[in-house]
């Protein structure tokens, strides 16, 4: 597994966190506003059980700088699935432009790794 696996991590635990920052949006609207914190934190607590491993173990193989700029790449990913799909937002150029900042970002912590 070796890289992927903190990838994989990341993908999963970026589903919890999307998930806890804005799901009560739509699954908690018109709800006490404390119960949205009480769900939110159980639900961020599954992030986290996937965050902090997929970090430990990303950091065996890739820099502390890389490991942020993978883990914007996969927030902005699973944060444009979720608004469309989960959400019903209309998918707009925005992430189009914020992908390709995102990319040019990655372009720059590894350009050493793709260098012969």
């Amino acid at each position: 597994m070796g890289r992927m696996a903190p990838i994989l991590l990341l993908i999963g635990s970026n589903i919890f966190m999307t998930y806890a920052w804005y799901g009560h949006l739509k699954d908690l609207k018109g709800k006490p506003i404390f119960l949205a914190i009480i769900v939110s934190w159980a639900v961020a607590f599954l992030e986290y059980c996937l965050q902090v491993p997929a970090n430990r173990i990303g950091f065996q193989f890739y820099s502390l700088s890389q490991l942020k700029v993978l883990q914007e790449i996969i927030t902005i990913s699973v944060f444009a699935v979720f608004c469309v799909l989960y959400m019903k937002e209309p998918l707009k150029l925005d992430f189009l432009w914020a992908a390709l900042c995102l990319a040019g970002a990655a372009y720059f912590m590894f350009r050493h790794i793709a260098a012969p």
